[in-house]
């Protein structure tokens, strides 16, 4: 790729991306753009654009795409109650389609034939960064540093920033404790002290929630209110996506919700160990299954369920733009079409409980399910429901086919 020309870089404004940006001008002798993207991480960003103006950077590109995430990105993907593993809300895996997709963008606008990103060559970030770029621009040219060069240590990094002027605040001349991902959905601590899967993560690991332990005494309810399965409001107060997931967040880090231990399996084939901190996200997820709960049919509610692992491993694996996660997320939007109403949230001591539900679009009939006497339903319907559905039972029983379970001793 010696004849690259001009490449957009993910740029965070940190000491690595900083090595990254110097290296490629270095290696490549070509010129670099900046993108800096703000998803919420809560960082000033304004200290990336004068560290890129003092390393010459001419094209500077400093974005606020938190309302383009909330609403594009992390709805959608929880309109599917997406979990990965069982437990993940994939907080890091949704904000990377966004930020390729910008970066492409960039790069057309820009005339620039590279885009360059500063994942590992252990992790999941780089498929899930290229695959973007790929699906977007399938002719683009990719640098991924970590997979180039030989700047193989913390060691040899601090010595290739000090031959070249980058500045090294004093936190970073040692080995980070541990590395750390954040955006307005949650945050991620991974490696180095966090690798050992036995040893119990520190508290001052957790910077987006309180510990448990110190959450108020007394519970707070708070009500969520949907519309087309997106959350639209709290306590009646109409928010913007991305300042009502702000203001879950704050919900969530007094109570202590949303922390997450997790040994998973990365795209790469390997296991690898992550502290998670989705504290909104988590209140999202039960609300949103709760107004589920009330206005979808339960076949249309099992359908979901069923394919759900499915779409959060697209999501996990770096598939956003691929046809089958598009064709996934057709099948759910169509679902959420009467998902409407309100839910009420009890939060306590790391816990979110659904406690109340109500909607115009309710499946939930009382005069049906009422213990007391109906005028509606037939009980004597359900004998010959039953022997339908115990036919072939029967019929296999007589063959010898079912297997009675062992006597016990």
């Amino acid at each position: 790729m010696a004849d690259i020309k001009k490449v957009v870089l993910a740029y965070s404004g940190g000491l690595d991306t900083s090595i990254i940006l110097k290296w490629l001008q270095v290696t490549y002798g070509c010129e670099v753009v900046t993108f800096t993207a703000d998803l919420g991480q809560g960082e000033e960003l304004e200290p990336a654009r004068r560290k890129a103006e003092m390393l010459g950077i001419k094209e500077i590109f400093i974005e606020d795409l938190r309302e383009d995430f909330v609403a594009n990105y992390v709805f959608p993907m929880f309109r599917a109650n997406a979990v990965y593993e069982g437990v993940y809300l994939l907080g890091t895996s949704i904000a990377r389609p966004l930020i390729a997709k910008r970066q492409i963008e960039i790069a057309k606008a820009v005339g620039a034939d590279a885009v360059c990103h500063g994942a590992t060559g252990k992790g999941n970030d780089q498929v899930r960064f290229e695959l973007g770029y790929y699906a977007l621009k399938p002719d683009i040219k990719v640098i991924a540093p970590w997979r180039e060069w030989d700047l193989t240590s913390r060691t040899k990094l601090i010595e290739f920033a000090e031959a070249h002027q980058i500045p090294i605040p004093k936190d970073k001349r040692g080995e980070a404790p541990f590395s750390v991902d954040a955006n307005l959905l949650h945050t991620s601590s991974e490696g180095k002290a966090l690798e050992d899967p036995w040893a119990e993560a520190e508290e001052h690991v957790y910077s987006r929630t309180d510990s448990p332990l110190d959450a108020p005494d007394a519970p707070e309810y708070i009500e969520v209110s949907f519309e087309k399965g997106d959350a639209v409001a709290i306590n009646g107060e109409a928010l913007s996506p991305a300042t009502l997931l702000e203001r879950l967040n704050d919900y969530g880090r007094t109570h202590g919700i949303g922390r997450l231990d997790l040994l998973e399996n990365r795209f790469v084939g390997m296991k690898s160990r992550g502290i998670y901190e989705t504290p909104g996200g988590t209140i999202l997820l039960a609300a949103h299954r709760g107004i589920e709960q009330a206005t979808l049919d339960r076949g249309a509610m099992h359908l979901k369920d069923e394919i759900m692992p499915k779409y959060a491993e697209l999501i996990y694996n770096g598939f956003w733009f691929s046809p089958e996660r598009e064709m996934l997320q057709a099948l759910i939007d169509k679902s959420q079409e009467h998902v409407e109403g309100d839910v009420r949230l009890m939060l306590y001591k790391g816990g979110v409980h659904v406690v109340g539900r109500r909607s115009k679009k309710s499946l939930y009939s009382m005069e049906h399910v009422t213990f007391e006497e109906d005028s509606v339903y037939n009980q004597r319907d359900a004998e010959g429901f039953i022997k339908l559905q115990a036919l072939r039972l029967q019929l296999l029983k007589q063959r010898g086919q079912v297997t009675e379970p062992p006597a016990y001793e």
